[in-house]
């Protein structure tokens, strides 16, 4: 009889299917590059939002404030509570509007620093920390152009001095977000790079002036060296070794640090006129051979890849067919001898002389690479490792 005792782990286990294998050395290279664009004392923070877009947020944290970086952004309260609890004491910025006070009493206890963008946030900041024995560090964000968060930069004064009245606050940043950083045309860009520059005019003027300022995302960080100048960038995508545009590509040297990998879980052999997968989208013109791999749309392989997918098998490209399944694709795998159940599919990565990445996929369904990469869930382990062979085994923090 086969003991609890004597199974495989259930790490194991769910790395026998699938998995996302993160490399911590293209992290770290990453950070590096962005530095060197940058001033010794200008600031560097890794945005690692979204479990660092599907990356890993501790382990990505940790690389990046050993690279060089000095900041860390998130979204929301927990995921700055996660990184603080797995010791990370980098300040962190919460870009997400926060409006509930119980959050805001969970941001003062872990030390995290919000995003202020209306008088009316801000009073119930100040009356759920009206009990704190120190003001909490806020961050003023101004709407140039992006219509997101932020409040309008031509009130920035009156923003700014009511904030700077609330005892429980102390601001000390101010910021915006460009909508067009990545985009050819640098019209846009400059006209919200123009705003910011009259609000802190303003504020210099009444002596309102935050002591820190910083508004480059990652695009800008490549293309506008005004914005440099300022006390800190924010890189997001770059950290990641992708670019935000096919124009900015060129601009550093940037490696990619996340692979999707599978197995083949069943071969075998289809006549001509046989249909592959739901409603049978592809129909074999003549007799194949069929790999099933462990991996679908459940895991964040996008459907409308069905029939455009291309993997890569021994250093081979490899065509997916039929619908992409939830738990399953097929692939053409005729003209590959050898293969048996359990051999590795990279569906996205590198091999001796091809690469698969998310901005391939991106552009073949009409989105972008942002959404790719934040789309690989978690049933998907994510596996550390310092270079493209060696891992990092679980004491080390493999699995997250």
């Amino acid at each position: 009889m086969l003991r609890w005792e004597d199974t495989p782990s259930v790490a194991a286990m769910r790395c026998s299917r699938a998995w996302v294998e993160i490399n911590l050395e293209a992290i770290h290279h990453n950070v590096r590059q962005f530095r060197s664009l940058l001033r010794p004392t200008t600031d560097l923070m890794a945005v690692v939002k979204a479990d660092a877009y599907g990356h890993g947020a501790i382990a990505v944290a940790r690389t990046a404030l050993a690279a060089g970086a000095t900041w860390l952004g998130v979204a929301t309260v927990p995921e700055g509570i996660e990184l603080r609890q797995a010791g990370l004491t980098a300040p962190i910025l919460v870009m997400g509007a926060l409006h509930d006070a119980e959050e805001v009493r969970a941001l003062a206890r872990w030390q995290l620093q919000p995003t202020i963008v209306t008088p009316k946030q801000a009073l119930v900041f100040a009356t759920a920390l009206s009990d704190a024995c120190l003001p909490l560090p806020v961050h003023i964000k101004l709407d140039t152009g992006m219509s997101r968060l932020g409040f309008d930069w031509q009130r920035a004064l009156e923003f700014v001095e009511f904030v700077s009245g609330l005892p429980a606050l102390q601001i000390t940043s101010m910021y915006s977000h460009f909508a067009t950083a990545d985009e050819p045309d640098p019209t846009e860009m400059r006209r919200q790079h123009e705003r910011f520059e009259r609000a802190i005019a303003t504020l210099e003027m009444h002596n309102q002036l935050p002591a820190r300022l910083h508004l480059a995302n990652t695009a800008a960080t490549l293309t506008d060296a005004d914005a440099l100048q300022y006390d800190m960038v924010r890189v997001g995508l770059g950290l990641y070794g992708l670019a935000p545009a096919p124009h900015l590509q060129s601009l550093l040297n940037l490696q990619p640090a996340l692979e999707v990998k599978a197995r083949i879980t069943h071969i075998k052999k289809i006549s001509a006129g046989a249909g592959v997968s739901y409603g049978h989208r592809f129909v074999a013109k003549r007799p194949m051979t069929i790999a099933v791999v462990g991996i679908g749309y459940a895991d964040g392989i996008p459907r409308q890849l069905s029939n455009q997918l291309t993997v890569l098998i021994d250093d081979q490209p490899v065509c997916q067919v039929g619908a992409i399944t939830m738990d399953q694709l097929m692939l053409d795998v005729s003209d590959i001898h050898g293969l048996t159940e359990g051999d590795i599919v990279t569906l996205l990565g590198n091999s001796t002389s091809h690469q698969i990445t998310a901005d391939d996929w991106a552009n073949r369904i009409g989105t972008i690479s942002w959404e790719i990469l934040c789309s690989f869930k978690h049933r998907l382990p994510r596996i550390m490792t310092r270079n493209r062979t060696r891992r990092l085994y679980p004491a080390e923090d493999s699995l997250l």
